[in-house]
């Protein structure tokens, strides 16, 4: 029985499979420590699973570190960036005595040390520096370049660690990096590496030892043909910090994954309303749209979808848009599908991150529902 529709279905059991294949990928270092990038999806039954896995959390927001608590993950294995954190999220985050804050600017360092002071704690930073690495992929998520708004520009850098040892209630820790994300180009992180081993050995010349480096996330994954590639290719992700990064003695390498951990098990679950033919269209009419599910929209996303319940051995094209009071409610255009009729069931693939966590209830519509694949049956 499929339950009303719009809704999302999450493959436990591909999700642990991924955890394991990282798991088992970071086995060999252990110095490597990987947090799970909470605003890929939020999902508490997703979080129960990660952190029993043994991950920590990369959180953005008060309310992810909050979440992150409450879904059990170690205040030691919780890290916070974001580049415009309210006092009360600081506070949140030093009550907690989470591992790491990821600071941004010389202002948000200071507004820390001085909450720090009034809470008696010494709160822990590591200094996100954008590196100006270029990412290849979408521009709206490219985070490692000059003109993007995330982190301290290399010129400053020097002065930015040197007023870190002048707060009395701020210990500094290591640098923080996040080049950006959906990224599938090993090249990219390659030159990465080679900007932080540059940054690393003039820190050293100066005799200032980071014990922290933290490389952040963005790996990719397939989109066009997640049955194939159902699980991201980890070992040549590692492989490229193993083998490009000059670690120092007793320094631990950080990581954010959260895309390539979530996506694949994620599908959105729609029920056609109606096709609608016009002169040089024929539109399927989805429940679900732009507002469970807006990468389209906001990044020209391209997901997989595929008909469940359609038995037609005849294919047609046709546009797949939402229910929204938008034109750019559109899922994909031109698609071939079997013919497809009111009542259908898609699954709009990969959508497990930066689907539900960015769901809206823009038209007054109602946040989506979710199901694990321990609660609904569905073979998609």
């Amino acid at each position: 029985m499929i339950p009303q529709t719009p809704f999302y279905y999450y493959d436990t059991a591909l999700l642990r499979a991924t955890l394991a294949a990282i798991a088992k990928e970071v086995a060999p270092y252990p110095n490597y420590h990987v947090h799970y990038a909470m605003k890929a999806n939020a999902n508490p039954r997703l979080l129960e699973i990660i952190q029993q896995a043994g991950f920590g959390a990369d959180c953005v927001s008060g309310g992810e570190v909050q979440r992150a608590i409450d879904a059990g993950f170690p205040a030691d294995k919780i890290v916070y960036a974001g580049v415009g954190k309210s006092d009360w999220e600081i506070l949140t985050a030093l009550r907690n005595d989470i591992f790491c804050f990821n600071v941004e600017s010389i202002p948000e360092l200071q507004v820390i040390n001085e909450l720090a002071a009034k809470e008696s704690k010494v709160a822990r930073v590591c200094l996100r520096i954008n590196p100006d690495v270029e990412a290849h992929t979408h521009a709206h998520i490219v985070t490692g370049m000059a003109e993007n708004k995330f982190g301290i520009a290399l010129k400053d850098l020097l002065h930015v660690v040197e007023l870190t040892n002048e707060l009395p209630n701020i210990s500094f820790e290591g640098l923080h990096f996040h080049i950006g994300s959906q990224i599938t180009d090993m090249q990219d992180y390659v030159a990465l590496c080679e900007r932080v081993n540059l940054i690393q050995n003039q820190l050293n010349q100066l005799n200032i030892y980071p014990s922290v480096i933290n490389v952040g996330g963005g790996l990719g994954v397939d989109y066009q043909m997640p049955d194939l590639h159902p699980i991201a290719d980890f070992n040549a992700y590692f492989q490229v910090f193993a083998q490009h990064l000059q670690l120092r003695p007793n320094q631990s390498l950080h990581f954010e994954l959260g895309r390539a951990i979530v996506a694949q098990c994620g599908s959105l679950i729609t029920r056609v309303l109606y096709v609608k033919q016009t002169d040089t269209k024929q539109f399927a009419i989805v429940d679900a749209g732009m507002t469970e599910l807006i990468r389209p929209a906001l990044y020209q996303a391209k997901h997989k979808i595929v008909n469940l319940t359609s038995r037609l051995d005849i294919q047609e094209k046709y546009d797949v848009v939402g229910p929204i009071c938008e034109s750019s409610d559109v899922f994909d255009k031109d698609l071939v599908l079997p013919v497809t009729q009111r009542g259908d069931i898609l699954a709009i693939r990969s959508a497990g991150a930066y689907g539900e966590s960015m769901a809206s209830t823009y038209n007054c519509r109602s946040l989506p529902k979710s199901f694990t694949d321990k609660e609904v049956e569905i073979s998609i």
